[in-house]
């Protein structure tokens, strides 16, 4: 008889902190499982708008093998769940530890798809041979496509270590640049890894398949005033080069300028010591950004050409890293 895995999805966005897409997460998990082959090993059971209340109880009906959060996170200060009111209620690391302690043997792995989750995995991974947190804020779409990754790879009953490794890479080929972000925490168990180092061997051919930088030209049986051509070729292609640059390094510091200026004047009327303040403060800066078109696009363009990293270090603020997540999903 083949053992069934039940994995018991938890998601929780309370009303005061901006809204997360967990409706697609869950969609994409449910499609990863429904297409895998040995789709019958696994069951899967979802609840929305959790509670303290509602994680204990889930907990003692399904006596899961794998229990997945998605939601936001709040670095030591813990992950948050609902009330009754759906306001925020952060739940510790410790007090999380102290539930799973009472399922171990039971739980063989615990995902925490929210932001600044690290403190959390730690703590449960006393009890729990592998626990997945996140070292910063990661946004909606790497989040979405590493959980996605993730069980596809579980589904073709891959062990926990290597679907760990596809769900990152399942981020990089989406072209994100949030892969390091997920960690997870594992020691050796009854689980079956395998194929471990598919993803080192893939990352190795990649280095050795990099593109050379500049701008190559194949010039074959041409005339004998090819060699000018190709050289005025390249010095027009320079040009350009330079000039798009421009633009972009000017796109994008206009862009920080004004995101700058927003954080501050919201920051004015808004405490921002907690990090549930913090996010509620970001949440009313994306609300302005949705409010302005025009800024609107702007940082979508520059999001795309230059980077989040590169709009991160133009925007001089402390909630800078809450900030960029959010600018993501615009």
């Amino acid at each position: 008889m083949k053992t069934v895995k039940k994995i018991l999805m938890l998601s929780a966005s309370p009303k005061n902190i901006n809204p997360l897409r967990l409706g697609e997460e869950a969609r994409k998990i449910q499609e990863a499982l429904k297409l895998a082959k040995r789709r019958e090993q696994f069951e899967i059971a979802t609840f929305w708008a959790v509670r303290v209340e509602d994680l204990r109880r889930a907990m003692l009906d399904h006596q899961p093998s794998i229990v997945h959060f998605s939601g936001h996170g709040a670095g030591t200060e813990g992950l948050a769940f609902e009330d009754n009111s759906g306001i925020t209620q952060l739940v510790s690391g410790e007090a999380l530890a102290n539930l799973f302690e009472l399922f171990r043997g039971t739980v063989e792995c615990v995902i925490l798809n929210a932001c600044y989750s690290e403190v959390q995995a730690q703590a449960i991974h006393q009890h729990v041979d592998y626990v997945i947190g996140m070292t910063q804020p990661i946004g909606d779409v790497a989040a979405i496509e590493f959980a996605t990754g993730f069980y596809d790879a579980l589904g073709a009953l891959e062990g926990y270590d290597y679907a760990f490794r596809m769900g990152c890479t399942a981020i990089q080929l989406k072209g994100g640049d949030e892969n390091l972000t997920p960690v997870i925490k594992s020691r050796p168990s009854s689980v079956s890894v395998k194929k471990a180092v598919k993803s080192d061997v893939m990352s190795e051919k990649e280095s050795q398949q990099k593109p050379s930088g500049g701008i190559s030209f194949n010039i074959s049986g041409g005339r004998i005033g090819g060699g000018i051509q190709a050289v005025q070729g390249n010095n027009n292609v320079q040009t350009m080069t330079n000039n798009v640059v421009a633009e972009q390094k000017s796109n994008l510091a206009k862009a920080a300028k004004e995101i700058q200026q927003i954080l501050q004047q919201v920051e004015k009327y808004n405490p921002a010591k907690t990090p549930v303040e913090k996010m509620i403060v970001v949440t009313k800066v994306i609300e302005q950004i949705e409010n302005n078109p025009a800024l609107k696009v702007c940082v979508i363009e520059v999001l795309k050409a230059s980077g989040t990293e590169a709009l991160k270090k133009e925007i001089n603020h402390p909630l800078v890293n809450f900030l960029i997540p959010s600018l993501e999903d615009l």
